[in-house]
């Protein structure tokens, strides 16, 4: 997949407790433990530290914030140069196995972690970079919590992460109303199309077989950003596929105040080896929609010429 190349995604299936992933990312003195090279060296206040850092020769300041969430857990780590002044931001959610598969037995937590890093500002080390050291970096975070479970080796997960991102130049305010209206969904979900009643947050729709589909959906606010979910429902089969989408505002991911639009980020889930039998059967029919998403809003923000830039965030786009 192309994607957003600002933006950087990385996750792991933890066998642990979601209350035991959260307390531990939420204590930035554990980042020793497991980061390459982020060593808290003096406590600035409560939520905030001056340490190491595997990326600059010199140190940053390491903040972290809770994210307030009904269904699972999740923090935000903010970096940089100054105190206060933080420009790279990396927000990381929790999510139970029986999110995923309602219903399962499988006990641990899949951790999505997302890396934003603003344009303006970045170092070419750090894009060059960011994909081996974070992954390398969540895989030492799994090994550390399932050392601390009694695990002697890396458990498997029933399912992998993949994602979808994509640049909206439009408010993040006309995002939200349009995309938490399930009415709109027949102009963008070319897979699905609108079959019985329909409200705001749930509708009958029929799939590309001309399965049934239930969807239902719900808002909700994270400090700055939205999580939106999907919960895509097969009545005769008992199937389910849910698919989240973390909506940023660009201001927010990169901080700068001049940055246009939003950044939306689908994160799906996958079964391990297995060739799902309904709903979205690839990350591609995700970014289709998503294309479609961002034409479709552009245009009601008037921003026509965005969309040939491409699928990126640039601080000179028009």
């Amino acid at each position: 997949m192309v994607v957003e190349r600002n933006t950087f995604g990385t996750s792991a299936y933890i066998e642990t407790t979601p209350e035991t992933a959260f307390e531990y990312l939420a204590e930035l003195k554990n980042l020793g433990e497991w980061t390459l090279y982020s060593r808290m060296e003096e406590q600035i206040d409560e939520d905030t530290w001056l340490g190491t850092a595997s990326g600059y020769q010199t140190k940053l300041y390491y903040h972290v914030k809770k994210l307030d969430h009904p269904n699972f857990y999740g923090i935000e780590w903010q970096c940089g140069l100054e105190y206060q002044k933080y420009y790279q931001v990396y927000p990381v959610l929790l999510f139970p196995a029986d999110y995923v598969e309602p219903g399962t037995d499988e006990k641990g937590v899949y951790l999505h972690w997302v890396s934003f890093v603003d344009p303006k500002r970045r170092s070419p080390l750090i894009m060059e970079g960011i994909h081996t050291v974070h992954t390398s970096e969540c895989r030492s975070l799994k090994g550390n919590l399932e050392r601390k479970a009694g695990l002697k080796t890396a458990s498997k997960g029933r399912y992998y992460v993949d994602t979808d991102t994509i640049y909206v130049n439009a408010p993040i305010e006309m995002g939200i109303e349009y995309l938490s209206d399930l009415k709109n969904m027949d102009d963008w979900a070319h897979l699905l199309r609108a079959d019985g009643e329909i409200s705001g947050q749930s509708g009958e729709f029929r799939d590309e077989y001309g399965q049934k589909v239930k969807v239902t959906q719900r808002l909700q606010p994270i400090n700055e950003s939205y999580l939106l979910e999907h919960e895509f429902f097969y009545p005769d089969y008992g199937f389910y596929q849910r698919s989240p989408v973390l909506l940023i505002p660009t201001s927010h991911a990169f901080r700068d105040p001049e940055a246009p639009g939003f950044i939306q980020h689908r994160i799906t889930f996958w079964k391990v080896g297995e060739q799902l039998p309904h709903g979205k059967l690839q990350i591609e029919d995700f970014g289709s929609e998503s294309l479609n998403i961002k034409r479709i809003l552009e245009g009601k923000a008037g921003n026509v010429d965005t969309l040939a830039q491409g699928l990126s965030y640039m601080p000179d786009a028009k």
